[in-house]
């Protein structure tokens, strides 16, 4: 007979941040270089004032690593009366492909939820494949653009509903 083996704890975990703390600019920052690297223009996230991200009407998470290494964030607001905006989702690339956005992506979703927001739209990049995919996977559909002058040769947007079945 075979035993199964407990899966282990992952090594990071996720914690509520102010948007303007250094672990969260850091990251932020490192997402813009990316973006911008990608596609010539990017969002600045300095343009986001942090009381965004504060409850009840937002969060901002940062993953970090055991030893205290900032390695993901992400944070939503809110952008209706039930609609929440997932925003600055990153994951630094050595911690990529270790589930942890998808993680990071639920536990926001669940926050949002939690604080009466049944609907979650976001945008990412026509050339971040390994978002599209994750967003895909997590029950993400194409919408048309809900930010105006968004260029459609970059920008996708995309919406869930969240339903109390998916979150308790």
């Amino acid at each position: 007979m075979t035993q199964l083996l407990p899966t282990p704890a992952p090594a990071w975990r996720l914690t509520p941040v102010s948007y303007d703390s250094p672990a969260a600019r850091g990251l932020t920052h490192s997402l813009h270089r990316e973006q911008f690297m990608t596609y010539g223009t990017a969002d600045n996230p300095e343009a986001t004032p942090a009381a965004e991200f504060e409850p009840p009407g937002g969060a901002f998470l940062i993953a970090t690593h055991a030893d205290g290494t900032a390695l993901a964030c992400g944070g939503w607001r809110t952008a209706g009366p039930t609609t929440a905006e997932i925003k600055r989702m990153y994951v630094t690339p050595a911690a990529r492909g270790q589930g942890l956005g998808r993680r990071l992506l639920e536990t926001l979703e669940q926050n949002a939820h939690q604080h009466g927001m049944t609907k979650v739209i976001l945008e990412t990049g026509v050339s971040n494949h390994a978002a599209l995919a994750l967003y895909t996977r997590c029950g993400y559909v194409l919408v048309n653009p809900y930010v105006t002058g968004r260029d459609p040769q970059i920008n996708r947007a995309l919406s869930k509903t969240l339903t109390p079945s998916v979150h308790k």
